[in-house]
């Protein structure tokens, strides 16, 4: 008995970067479904749902509607789905301020096959942790701890991540290597297992 295959609902108004990106993802064993806008998506996406095996990837910066614009309309209609955006190099300050607002991740554009595939797997993986029981060793963490927790999984370095919860580099150090004592783990990959519930 295999696991349900995730589905990835790929929302980006680029034809070439979105037929490239679809195909990738069912390459790498993904059931995709891509749209061009934002409204498209969401005039379609209620029949689609399928539970907890499910991500949205989505550009920023789109006509109609931006990706900021489609997070807010998800959150008021009280959905959790894990957010990855993929992003121009001049949006990441809006990407900072998607992941401040619960996006799973963010992606700058070009960015590496595998680099996708990992943050998808890791949205997937990490939102199933938090629907689920806490790992014991993971409710001994501070809310703050959490929260650098969720970014370091999610790749990102102490500078965004200081960015992101508004505080000094030197402060998200301390809560790293806090948090990483509190877990038992001395290396990345280690931290990775516990937290996406393999430790």
């Amino acid at each position: 008995m295999g696991q349900t295959q995730t589905q990835v609902f790929l929302v980006d108004d680029n034809d070439g970067f979105r037929d490239s990106t679809a195909w990738l993802l069912e390459t790498a064993g993904f059931d995709v479904r891509a749209y061009a806008s934002a409204p498209a998506f969401l005039a379609d996406w209620p029949a689609r749902r399928r539970g907890d095996a499910e991500c949205v990837v989505s550009d920023i910066r789109m006509p109609q509607m931006s990706g900021l614009q489609l997070q807010e309309e998800l959150r008021r209609q009280g959905c959790k789905v894990p957010l990855v955006f993929v992003t121009a190099h001049g949006d990441v300050p809006l990407a900072v301020e998607a992941m401040r607002k619960g996006a799973s991740n963010f992606l700058e554009k070009p960015f590496g096959d595998e680099a996708l595939i990992e943050a998808i797997r890791h949205a997937v993986a990490a939102a199933r942790q938090q629907g689920g029981g806490d790992n014991a060793a993971l409710a001994r963490l501070s809310p703050r701890e959490r929260q650098v927790l969720e970014l370091v999984v999610a790749s990102k370095p102490n500078k965004i991540i200081a960015d992101i919860l508004g505080i000094s580099i030197k402060t998200v150090e301390l809560h790293r290597a806090n948090m990483m004592a509190k877990l038992g783990v001395r290396s990345l990959p280690e931290l990775m297992k516990v937290a996406l519930g393999h430790g």
